[in-house]
């Protein structure tokens, strides 16, 4: 009951943010003169990401700098998130693009809210990005993330990516936490060691410097916290329901020194977003998201040698679960890669071929 309290409450402020934010259905001629300067900036797009210290922010300015090569000018917006970026992709805000979590697609398709479902099946997958590793640090009584249902679980604060991956894992496994406690994964962290909570959830990618740091309670001057950190453990992610939406992952030794053996986990995927403006849609935002397409993937070894040092991870071309690919970027009736001419190429064709008869 607690879980699906939780799930309904954030839908519901999602799409209420939506209905604020919802542009209105007629404008006045002195609010056009006023707003058209803004639509009508030569190949103007924003985009939201997140904090201006974070990775998507980065990742924005990066984007934007491969859009003044090819003179489409990109404002970079901060933002508090995915459920943030979500809210004013669909709003009348000046927001084509947007960086969210990739379970954010799950999240909203399983809402009870038409208005969130509606949303769910408009969003488009641009490119996928960069792994975000799930975390679930717990005391060592809890074995599997079934284990805690009727248990207390720090999510991360609320709006966040965070807190939106904890509730889709709760609803999609079926587990009902007796306590959802909303607040920064430090705190999660210390209630954890103190016995004060059962488990904390936190969505980044590794190494994690705030696990990381667990590490030096296993020195000579912090000895009197050692016995705390060995009443914990991360726990096994590898549930097939799981990897219907997420990507597996792993957590070793090499990432954080008290973990024993190679631990099987889940990612969650850095994807950028937009609406389908495909069919009946805006036809120039909609040849603009093509062109910033072909530049990127033009400019990809250049974002991996000079960009954020995740651009080295990125592979556009992955598949990624639930998402449909956005027509603008990836058209429907593109061409097929040219067939390969080469004799290596062509011995295996035959091989192929000769195996079909």
């Amino acid at each position: 009951m607690l879980k699906r309290i939780a799930y309904a409450i954030t839908a519901s402020l999602l799409v209420a943010s939506v209905a604020v934010a919802a542009p209105p259905k007629s404008q006045s001629k002195k609010e056009a003169r006023e707003t058209k300067p803004a639509e009508t900036k030569a190949e103007m797009l924003g985009i939201v990401t997140g904090p201006k210290t974070g990775t998507y922010f980065a990742f924005g300015k990066d984007i934007a700098m491969v859009g003044e090569k090819i003179g489409i000018t990109i404002d970079v917006k901060p933002s508090e998130g995915s459920i943030d970026n979500i809210k004013r992709i669909n709003s009348s805000e000046n927001a084509a693009l947007g960086i969210v979590q990739s379970d954010v697609l799950g999240f909203l398709a399983r809402s009870k809210s038409p208005d969130s479902i509606r949303m769910a099946s408009n969003l488009r997958m641009i490119f996928p990005f960069y792994n975000e590793e799930v975390h679930v640090l717990a005391r060592k009584t809890i074995k599997n993330f079934s284990d805690l249902e009727g248990k207390k679980i720090a999510i991360g604060e609320e709006g966040s990516g965070n807190m939106l991956t904890a509730i889709n894992l709760f609803s999609m496994m079926n587990v009902t936490p007796v306590e959802m406690r909303k607040i920064p994964p430090a705190q999660g962290v210390v209630a954890v060691l103190k016995g004060e909570l059962d488990a904390v959830i936190y969505v980044a990618g590794k190494p994690v410097r705030l696990f990381k740091n667990l590490e030096d309670l296993t020195l000579p001057e912090n000895h009197k916290y050692a016995p705390m950190l060995e009443q914990v453990h991360f726990l096994p992610m590898d549930n097939p329901k799981m990897l219907e939406e997420y990507k597996p992952a792993e957590i070793t030794k090499n990432d954080y020194n008290f973990v024993g053996q190679k631990l099987p986990t889940i990612a969650v995927q850095a994807v950028m977003v937009s609406f389908d403006f495909s069919e009946g849609g805006n036809k120039k935002r909609c040849e603009r998201l093509a062109n910033l397409g072909k530049a990127l993937r033009a400019e990809l070894p250049m974002l991996k040698e000079k960009g954020h040092p995740k651009w080295k991870e990125v592979n556009l071309d992955a598949e990624l679960g639930l998402w449909k690919k956005d027509n603008c970027v990836w058209p429907p009736n593109a061409p097929a890669a040219e067939a390969d001419k080469s004799e290596l190429g062509q011995d295996l064709i035959n091989i192929i071929e000769k195996n079909k008869q």
